[in-house]
């Protein structure tokens, strides 16, 4: 038992409970794209990339909870670190995996991600279903274009952008 001190008085007998720790569950869905001037990534190297980027993700303590995308793009739904800001985890990301696949064959030598991404804030109710349409990216990118997906979002989230700008590298 603790003396609690409240409005000037004291209270004896009462038992102060203080949160111990910061606890912290931020989801996000981030979306980036290959820069205009590097090669697309290959179709037969997206799961090594995915699951390399994955540990990427472990290695700064998010946790990784979908990643895919399509050989010029890339969706990611994770939980952020509690000591990184988002900036920083972004730029972790995408440097710590360009660099490894620039190793990963002879063709990515010159690969680039484009120096933007978005990050739209995902509610725990639509874990399952941002999940989904993740995994998804296949069949979803035969009906539109990655543009046509990122203005959606964008729109939904109401973000205003110039077109003349958010499409550059």
């Amino acid at each position: 038992m603790r003396t609690l001190i409240t409005d000037c008085k004291v209270k004896e007998g009462v038992t102060e409970k203080t949160m111990a720790s910061t606890l912290v569950k931020i989801d996000v869905h981030l979306i980036f794209h290959v820069k205009s001037t590097s090669i697309k990534l290959q179709d037969d190297h997206l799961s090594r990339i995915f699951a390399y980027i994955g540990g990427i993700i472990k290695n700064h303590d998010g946790l990784p909870i979908a990643i895919g995308g399509r050989p010029d793009h890339i969706h990611i739904l994770t939980s952020l670190p509690k000591t990184m800001s988002l900036a920083d985890f972004m730029r972790a990301v995408k440097a710590d995996s360009s660099k490894w696949i620039r190793n990963l064959a002879p063709c990515y030598q010159d690969f680039a991600w484009q120096e933007g991404y978005g990050a739209f804030s995902v509610s725990p109710t639509l874990i399952d279903k941002t999940t989904q349409y993740i995994r998804n990216q296949e069949v979803h990118h035969r009906k539109r274009s990655f543009q046509e997906e990122y203005k959606l979002f964008l729109e939904a989230y109401g973000i205003s952008y110039d077109e003349r700008f958010a499409f550059r590298d």
